[in-house]
């Protein structure tokens, strides 16, 4: 396991056109297991998630994203599939549908590289959300 620095660039565009973006810069750790890249780290704060652990799991075209703690969820991300779960909240669990449409990882074994995902986010068939996830490891 290393030690990794990571930078967290998450942008969100409702159905208005709102666009809200986070930065978040953090210390991580990063890992390889049989055929699969971690990235684990703490989230803040600024991510309105602070007291979870985020765990990606990477692979040549899928990303598996755990949170736990005060948020616990699980979200697949392969491009151009359909993937739902649900997503706990302290109001009830909300079904979530989420559809990649990029999906790029450019990481090298000393854990230095990138992390970049698109993706749309339908929230229980009532609102969906464009979503970029982009990741730098140093």
């Amino acid at each position: 396991m290393k030690e990794v620095k990571l930078k967290i660039v998450g942008k969100q565009i409702n159905e208005d056109g709102e666009e809200n973006v986070i930065e978040l810069v953090t210390e991580g750790k990063f890992y390889k297991k049989n055929d699969s890249i971690y990235l684990v780290y703490d989230e803040s704060e600024i991510s309105g998630m602070d007291g979870s652990t985020t765990t990606l799991k990477i692979q040549d075209d899928k990303v598996m994203m755990k949170r736990f703690g005060s948020n616990n969820s699980k979200l697949i991300f392969e491009k151009g599939k359909k993937h739902k779960t649900g997503y706990q909240t302290p109001y009830g669990i909300l079904d979530l549908e989420v559809i990649t449409n990029k999906l790029n990882v450019d990481i090298v074994d000393g854990g230095k590289g990138s992390l970049s995902l698109s993706y749309r986010l339908n929230i229980s068939n009532t609102m969906e959300t464009k979503n970029e996830l982009d990741i730098d490891i140093n």
